[in-house]
C-alpha cells in the first residue's frame, strides 16, 4: 500500500473537504426555494428568475476543469482556499444585491467559487488518505454533496420564511467563511503543485466556450423556442473540434488527452456521464408521474421526492466503507447492479403499489448510485498521475454536470416522446404510467450498457497481466 509525505488527513481535514463540498451543493439547491420569493421582490419573468439558478451552474460548469488545473499548478491548498473566500465573498454580494441583474452576476461568481470547491476536495484527499482509505473518502465527500442537495430547499425555506430571501445567501456566506477559517488550520501546508506553473488559455477558452454553448443547448436558457437550443450544438461540435486540435498542439495542455486514452479513467468518466444522465430521469420524470398519475398534492410530491437524496446522504459513508472493503472493481460492479435492479423496481412498483412502491425503490435505487460513485471516484483517483489530479478531479465533477445537464433534456424529451403530448398535464394517466415504465426501463438499460463497459475493461486489464 502506497504511503508517502502528503498521507497526513486528520479529523479537522476531512470535515474541511466535506463541507467544502457541502457548501457548493447547497449553492445549487438553496436557491431553488428562493425563485417564489424573488418573484416578489424583484418581479420578472419566470425565464429571467430561472437565470439566478443557471447562473450558478453555468458558471460551474465551464469553469471547473481549469479550476483543477489551476490546482496542480499552484497548490490545492491555495486555491481551495482561494475558492473558499470567493464563495463566500460572492454570497454576501448575493444577499446585498439591490437588483435582479446584480444577483444574477454575483450568483455567476458564486457558482466560480462552487466549481473550484467541487473539483479540489477530491484530489486533496487524494493526496492526504491512504489508498486503502480511499473509498471511504469519496464516499463522505458523495453524502455531504446529497446532504446539501436534500437540506438546501428545507433549510432555505425556513430561513427565508422569517428572514427573507437575503438571509439564505448570508447564510452561505457565514458557512463560507467558518470552513475558510477551519480550512486555514486544517489543511497542510506541503500539499503538491507543478514545479514550473503554465497555464494553457487558449484552452481554458475553448474548453468553457464548448461547455457554455452545450449547456445552454441542454437547457435552452434564455432562447426564445425550445428548439433553438439544438442549433447551439453546431458551434459547440466546432468549439469541441478546435479545443482537440488546441490540446494536441500545446506543451502544457489543460487536459492531456494521453490521461483520457488511460482506460480506467476514459471509462470512468464516460459511466460517470452515463449514469448522471439516467439519475437525472428520477428529478424530471417522477414529479409528473407522482402528481398527474398518482394524484399527489405539492406537499407529498415534495415528501416523496426528498426520498432520494435524504437516503444518498445516508448511504454515502458506508458504501465508501464497501468499496474499502471490497475494492473499486467489486465495488463498481455491485453498485451497477443495484442501481439497474432499483429502475426495474421505480419502473413498475409504483404502478402496483402507489407512494409506498416509488418510496421503496428509491431507497433501494440510490444506494446502489453512491456505491457506484465511491468506488468510481475511487478508481479514477488512484489511477490519476500526481501532477494532474486537480484537473482530473475537476473532470469528474464536469462528467456528473454534463450527465445531468444531458439528462434533464434527453429524458424529458423521452418522457415526453412516450406520452404522446407536451402537455403533461392533459393526459389520461394511463398514459403518463406507461411513458413512466418505459422511461426507467431505458434507464435500467443504459445502466446495463455502462456495467457491460465496466465487465469489458475488467476482463481487458485481466488479460494484459
Amino acid at each position: 500500500m502506497q504511503s508517502g509525505p502528503h498521507r497526513t488527513a486528520t479529523p479537522a481535514t476531512l470535515i474541511t473537504l466535506a463541507g467544502a463540498t457541502l457548501l457548493a451543493s447547497l449553492g445549487i439547491s438553496i436557491a431553488t426555494i428562493a425563485l417564489p420569493t424573488l418573484a416578489l421582490s424583484f418581479p420578472s419573468t419566470l425565464a429571467e428568475l430561472q437565470w439566478v439558478i443557471l447562473a450558478y451552474l453555468l458558471s460551474m460548469t465551464v469553469t471547473i476543469v481549469s479550476a483543477g488545473r489551476f490546482g496542480d499548478l499552484l497548490g490545492h491548498r491555495h486555491v481551495l482556499l482561494a475558492g473558499l473566500a470567493v464563495f463566500t465573498l460572492a454570497s454576501a454580494l448575493c444577499a446585498l444585491s439591490p437588483n435582479l441583474g446584480l444577483l444574477i452576476a454575483a450568483r455567476a461568481l458564486q457558482g466560480l467559487g462552487g466549481a473550484i470547491l467541487t473539483a479540489l476536495p477530491m484530489s486533496i484527499a487524494r493526496d492526504v488518505v491512504r489508498e486503502d482509505r480511499m473509498g471511504a473518502a469519496m464516499g463522505l465527500l458523495a453524502a455531504m454533496s446529497a446532504v446539501g442537495t436534500a437540506l438546501g430547499p428545507s433549510l432555505g425555506g425556513v430561513v427565508m420564511a422569517s428572514l427573507g430571501w437575503q438571509a439564505a445567501f448570508g447564510l452561505l456566506a457565514l458557512g463560507g467563511l467558518a470552513i475558510l477559517l477551519l480550512a486555514l488550520r486544517a489543511l497542510p501546508a506541503t500539499l503538491p503543485r507543478t514545479p514550473r506553473p503554465q497555464m494553457d488559455w487558449t484552452g481554458a477558452m475553448l474548453l468553457s466556450l464548448t461547455l457554455g454553448l452545450y449547456a445552454l443547448a441542454a437547457t435552452g436558457a434564455g432562447l426564445a423556442a425550445p428548439w433553438n437550443g439544438a442549433v447551439l450544438l453546431v458551434p459547440a461540435a466546432v468549439a469541441l473540434f478546435a479545443f482537440i486540435r488546441a490540446q494536441q498542439r500545446s506543451p502544457h495542455p489543460l487536459v492531456p488527452l494521453t490521461l483520457l486514452s488511460d482506460r480506467a479513467i476514459g471509462v470512468g468518466l464516460g459511466m460517470n456521464v452515463l449514469l448522471g444522465t439516467v439519475m437525472m430521469s428520477t428529478l424530471v420524470v417522477g414529479p409528473f408521474f407522482l402528481s398527474f398519475a398518482l394524484g399527489l398534492d405539492g406537499t407529498l410530491t415534495g415528501l416523496v421526492m426528498a426520498v432520494g437524496p435524504a437516503t444518498a446522504a445516508l448511504a454515502g459513508a458506508p458504501a465508501g466503507r464497501i468499496v474499502d472493503r471490497l475494492g473499486t472493481g467489486r465495488g463498481l460492479l455491485l453498485g451497477l447492479a443495484e442501481t439497474i435492479i432499483g429502475f426495474l423496481l421505480l419502473a413498475f412498483l409504483p404502478r402496483w403499489m402507489g407512494m409506498a412502491g416509488y418510496v421503496g425503490a428509491l431507497i433501494v435505487l440510490t444506494p446502489g448510485f453512491q456505491l457506484f460513485l465511491a468506488a468510481n471516484n475511487a478508481a479514477v483517483m488512484v489511477a490519476a498521475p500526481a501532477a494532474q489530479r486537480g484537473v482530473l478531479s475537476g473532470l469528474l465533477g464536469l462528467s456528473r454536470n454534463l450527465g445531468l445537464l444531458t439528462g434533464a433534456s434527453l429524458m424529458a424529451t423521452i418522457f415526453t416522446a412516450l406520452v404522446g403530448t407536451g402537455q403533461v398535464a392533459q393526459a389520461a394517466p394511463a398514459s403518463i404510467g406507461i411513458a413512466f415504465t418505459a422511461s426507467f426501463l431505458i434507464s435500467a438499460g443504459l445502466v446495463g450498457l455502462a456495467m457491460g463497459l465496466a465487465m469489458l475493461d475488467r476482463r481487458r486489464v485481466a488479460a494484459a497481466s
